[in-house]
């Protein structure tokens, strides 16, 4: 039997977490194993910096299909990307369908697919933050709800998928296929121009990042942000790339002489600012994950997280919204008064041909 499958990659973080996936399927090709894939970009994410750029640094092939699902509100995005895929199936029907992470193209994509009857995988299945006022969680659940296959992170994840009512025999722990990318790609992170620009030194700038809506969409707020990171950093330097909701906030405040912003960046020039800062504060998922990796100390502003691994045995600390614990901690941080952390079990650059080989076992 020939397997074909379907990966589905629409943002950031998918294209992250789908290139190593590629890889593997390449691989399992190559060792003469019956299987082929069409690559679908669903255009979630459609401009150069935040999409072809990542396409360009981790070596992943042009799409079979560009969904072109752009802009618009969340239900916009969501019928636009379900409609176009819709047609993409209809045309080429796979055996499986393959969705990563928790943005609209994940449930899109899950939905049209299940109502063709066709079978769903979800990667990075079963993390939950608890808190379903955010849409990446109501993705998750919903994802979770209607798929086929689960392959989780942590044994964590597997646990909340049970608890859910899911068939243990369909949940598999394998790792985090973002992992496999930051291995396979760190002798190439790469020094973006603003280390020369702003004359930075490896260990001596604190790295900052804030999209979520809580911590940007009220100037006042973000400005509070600000000034407690820099009560805290006093004259350690502060980069700051800076995400396009975020932009138009930062132009009512008056920033620190300490604090650089500079725009959105590739993933290899990204890293590298990781990899070669003291520590990260940040409200993202994903960074949470980069930083216990890479065991930099890493400030999360947000009440919940889906990655708890990265608290309890990562690097990672989360205040919610209690603001004021930020000076301190900045002050533990940059005096090197941190907890050191542990790489999560399967966190080990191999799990994307964990996940292949099991969809060979399950379709052969």
């Amino acid at each position: 039997m020939n397997i074909k499958i379907t990966l589905i990659a629409g943002a950031r973080p998918n294209f992250i977490k789908i290139s190593p996936i590629i890889k593997a399927l390449e691989l399992a090709k190559s060792n003469g194993e019956a299987i082929e894939y069409r690559l679908i970009h669903t255009g979630q994410h459609y401009d150069d910096a935040m999409s072809q750029s990542f396409f360009r640094d981790l070596g992943i092939p042009e799409p079979h299909s560009n969904l072109k699902g752009g802009s618009g509100s969340q239900a916009e995005q969501t019928a636009s990307i379900m409609v176009s895929f819709e047609k993409e199936l209809f045309e080429n029907r796979p055996n499986l369908v393959i969705v990563v992470g928790d943005v609209n193209s994940t449930l899109a994509c899950s939905i049209v697919a299940k109502k063709l009857n066709i079978d769903v995988a979800h990667v990075e299945a079963g993390i939950r933050s608890g808190d379903r006022t955010m849409p990446e969680e109501i993705n998750r659940l919903v994802t979770d709800s209607i798929a086929d296959y689960y392959f989780t992170t942590t044994p964590l994840a597997g646990d909340n998928l049970v608890n859910e009512g899911v068939d243990p025999q369909k949940i598999f722990w394998v790792g985090n296929t973002m992992i496999d990318t930051l291995i396979a790609q760190r002798l190439r992170f790469r020094e973006p121009t603003i280390f020369n620009d702003y004359n930075l030194k490896e260990g001596k700038y604190l790295l900052l990042t804030l999209h979520r809506p809580s911590n940007v969409d009220d100037p006042k707020n973000l400005e509070r942000i600000i000034s407690l990171l820099h009560q805290g950093a006093k004259e350690t330097f502060v980069v700051f790339p800076v995400h396009p909701r975020t932009q138009k906030m930062l132009a009512t405040i008056d920033l620190p002489s300490t604090i650089y912003t500079c725009g959105p960046m590739g993933y290899l020039e990204f890293l590298y600012l990781i990899d070669k800062s003291m520590g990260v504060v940040t409200d993202s998922g994903g960074i949470q994950e980069e930083t216990t990796y890479l065991h930099k100390p890493c400030i999360t502003l947000r009440t919940t997280t889906e990655r708890p691994e990265t608290i309890e045995m990562g690097t990672n600390v989360l205040i919610g919204d209690a603001f004021d614990q930020i000076p301190n901690l900045i002050t533990k941080l940059t005096k090197g008064d941190w907890k050191t952390g542990v790489i999560p079990e399967l966190w080990d650059g191999k799990t994307s041909e964990r996940i292949v080989e099991k969809v060979l076992q399950i379709y052969k």
